[in-house]
């Protein structure tokens, strides 16, 4: 065989989503294993890319529109900026998972960085720099915890009625590690406290998901945004008995208007949906052309678990 059919090594990313896939498929899912997203954050998704110095961002679904304000440096007076890219959806799937499992606005960090960027997903071992996981972790949680996020659902077209609701991430914060030594750590936990309106939201009607899933899809927002959006419609395709179906126009629309023209995007999506196929065995697609058919025959990325009727996972 020469060198030109002999086929070429798998890179550490590809590697590891073959082991997540074996695993996947080889077994259940555990209670260990369940994580979780508000269904609001699931249909219109964080920015993949850095807005910018902007007044507002906000991205649009249907009636469903989430828009985020960026918060304040209030030592500096400046901007901390939009949570965008993988790290803020990986903190708001620990976010909301930890809420849900201790019922509790407050929620523990741990007492090192190191430990907290292994429980989110992320890697301790990248070394230092302003690309290291610790450094771009701490960035994006001011970012995040800071941002004040705003839902609002519109019905109907004449008499139209509009529901808006305001809120703050974080209302408070104790955070005490040193970003020169990650992996130590003080006597006392590092803490964030949501804000209660948050809290409602995100606890009220969360998406299940496969957290091995997660860990495999982490180096792409997109992925991780289209992982979260087809296990949601998979269920409701399931309980419902007919395909969902969505053009390429409309997840441009609410997924992917970062990514320019609409060519681009599609080609961006149907490799990431390459990738989620690998670890999701539940999810069965249909051969219509022009976007994305989920099958009836589909089911959660979460089994087994208990699903309500609005598509949340109450237990495993």
């Amino acid at each position: 065989m020469s060198d030109d059919t002999k086929p070429k090594p798998l890179t550490r990313a590809q590697r590891k989503l073959v082991d997540a896939s074996v695993l996947i498929f080889g077994e259940g899912a555990t209670k260990k294993d369940a994580a979780f997203m508000a269904r609001e954050l699931v249909q219109a998704c964080l920015p993949h890319k850095n807005p910018g110095d902007i007044p507002l961002w906000k991205r649009t679904n249907g009636n469903v529109t989430i828009a985020i304000q960026a918060g304040m440096n209030i030592e500096t007076g400046e901007s901390c900026g939009y949570p965008y890219g993988t790290i803020p959806r990986l903190l708001l799937f620990w976010i909301t998972t930890e809420a849900i499992k201790t019922k509790s606005r407050r929620l523990a960090l741990g007492h090192t960085l190191n430990g907290f960027m292994t429980e989110v997903g992320l890697n301790p071992e990248t070394g230092g720099g302003k690309r290291s996981d610790a450094k771009r972790l701490q960035n994006q949680m001011e970012r995040l915890f800071r941002a004040r996020f705003s839902f609002m659902a519109t019905t109907g077209s004449d008499d139209r009625r509009e529901y808006r609701r305001d809120m703050l991430v974080a209302e408070e914060s104790d955070l005490w590690w040193n970003p020169k030594q990650p992996g130590q750590g003080p006597l006392w936990g590092s803490w964030i406290e949501l804000g209660q309106k948050f809290y409602d939201a995100i606890t009220a009607t969360p998406v299940p998901v496969d957290i091995r899933a997660l860990k495999a899809l982490k180096r792409s927002p997109l992925a991780l945004d289209l992982y979260s959006w087809l296990t949601y419609e998979a269920f409701r395709t399931h309980k419902s008995g007919k395909p969902r179906y969505e053009t390429w126009e409309q997840l441009h629309a609410h997924i992917g208007g970062e990514y320019g023209r609409l060519d681009r995007f599609r080609s961006k999506a149907k490799a990431a949906l390459t990738k989620i196929k690998v670890v999701y065995p539940g999810l069965k697609l249909g051969k219509k052309q022009g976007g994305i058919e989920i099958l009836p025959e589909s089911y959660p990325a979460l089994q087994p678990c208990n699903t309500t009727i609005d598509g949340t996972c109450k237990s495993l």
